[in-house]
């Protein structure tokens, strides 16, 4: 990342060399210069550097790891915002100011569905511990080719800002854009650069870093656009949570260049397909509506990059509100009243279980589609200790388990006291668990005879 930086100001001086010589204009790149070193002396007080400790499943034991990421500060009393995904799972939060100064944090509240999280440092009561906030910028102000700077600690080095131009101003990426656009930048975005700021050339926070892509000739990052966040953020603030109504409608936009299918029509939306049980299929939605309005308000997807901002409108309606919409199916107009269901949590629990050697984590319908077909609640092996007693027995990632022992497992809770009186007999060594495979039924004999534990 050094070497790239390096290179890329080099380049920038040999392209301002060229213009001071055919329109001898010295001042031109100082000035550039002085305009990146002034945004920097605004912003870097805002930045934090964060350490996070967090207890992980996925080995199937329960292990404490420590991440790190980026954040900035919004409000004086210490309030800063993060990506999810840095701070999830957290049992312990620290931060560390541009200036050395360093504070414990909490998390107020974070919302997967966005990679957003609210923060907060643990100040003084006194105030004798003074810390200053950054601006947010109107990101739908953007536009291809103006300048950013993404501030942070890429790779855990603190006090870090790259520069670069706006690649894309609204970016679809297909699988991580259910509720909001991306701004793409060719400022280098690296691991531990997330919950950093990208700023404008005044200082303003347009956007938070959450994901980088490089390739041999190329690198790209991506932000979530200040509109999103600032939205979000007001929630999270006021509820802890963002309860995101869920109707099970899947849209399409009306000129769809990847599936060459391009809908005679001017204004709405076109209903790709409905969930199996939703609220949508029990309104009767089907295919192939195009859906003009939603509680009166028009909407249009012309393009894919119009669709985050539909699923946000629906997403942030109240869920225990129904919603109307205005459709048109074939040449008929109609309205069609949906009763929308709450999203609840979009990541099932988890938990890890010592001799059986794995980790187990309830069903979720946003997080495991495919296992949710099988079984619409219940627990499933999440991790496999290696090696373990788990793996010893033939148990395997992804089996839903359905009984131990003959009681029936729905929630962590029933597996936790399965577990518990299973360890507790010590006559015996074995479990018997029903499990579901790939669909499919079957008895696994668990030996937990041996403890790798202690081996």
């Amino acid at each position: 990342m050094f070497i790239k930086t390096i290179l890329t100001f080099a380049a920038a001086a040999m392209f301002a060399g060229v213009a001071f010589a055919e329109n001898a204009a010295p001042t031109a790149f100082p000035d550039f210069s002085a305009a990146i070193a002034a945004v920097g002396k605004k912003v870097q007080p805002s930045i934090l550097y964060l350490k996070c400790s967090r207890e992980d499943n996925s080995s199937g034991r329960q292990v404490t790891e420590s991440v790190s990421g980026s954040g900035f500060l919004i409000s004086e009393d210490g309030e800063f915002v993060t990506n999810w995904h840095v701070v999830d799972k957290a049992t312990s939060v620290r931060a560390l100011l541009t200036d050395g100064r360093h504070f414990d944090a909490d998390v107020i509240g974070s919302d997967k569905s966005t990679d957003i999280a609210l923060c907060k440092l643990r100040l003084p009561d006194d105030e004798s511990e003074k810390v200053a906030p950054v601006t947010f910028g109107d990101s739908s102000e953007l536009s291809e080719g103006d300048m950013v700077l993404a501030f942070g600690a890429p790779w855990g080095l603190n006090r870090t800002v790259t520069f670069g131009t706006v690649s894309c101003a609204r970016r679809y990426i297909e699988r991580n854009s259910e509720y909001s656009h991306w701004i793409q930048t060719d400022a280098d975005i690296g691991p531990g650069n997330s919950g950093g700021p990208l700023v404008n050339l005044r200082g303003e926070v347009i956007g938070v870093n959450a994901l980088g892509m490089s390739t041999r000739s190329a690198s790209f990052g991506f932000a979530i656009p200040a509109e999103t966040a600032l939205r979000i953020i007001g929630i999270l603030r006021r509820d802890g949570k963002v309860n995101w109504s869920w109707c099970g409608i899947y849209l399409q936009p009306l000129r769809d260049f990847e599936k060459n299918t391009y809908f005679p029509a001017t204004n709405g939306v076109i209903v790709a397909g409905t969930a199996p049980d939703s609220p949508a299929a029990a309104a009767g939605l089907r295919a192939f509506d195009r859906i003009t309005r939603i509680n009166a308000a028009a909407v249009t997807g012309l393009d894919e990059e119009n669709l985050p901002d539909i699923r946000r409108l629906i997403g942030l309606l109240p869920e225990t509100d129904d919603i109307a919409l205005d459709i048109v199916r074939g040449e008929e107009e109609m309205s069609i009243v949906i009763s929308p269901r709450g999203k609840g949590a979009v990541e099932g629990q988890e938990k890890s279980y010592s001799r059986w050697n794995f980790s187990a984590k309830e069903i979720n319908q946003f997080d495991n589609q495919t296992l949710y077909i099988h079984r619409k609640k219940g627990v499933f092996v999440f991790g496999i200790q290696r090696p373990g007693n788990a793996q010893r027995s033939d148990l395997s990632e992804s089996d839903i388990i359905i009984s131990v022992n003959g009681v029936e497992i729905e929630t962590l809770d029933d597996l936790s006291a399965a577990h518990a009186k299973s360890i507790a007999d010590e006559s015996k060594t074995t479990a018997s668990l029903q499990i579901m495979r790939k669909g499919r039924k079957r008895e696994i004999v668990l030996d937990f005879s041996r403890d790798y534990e202690q081996e």
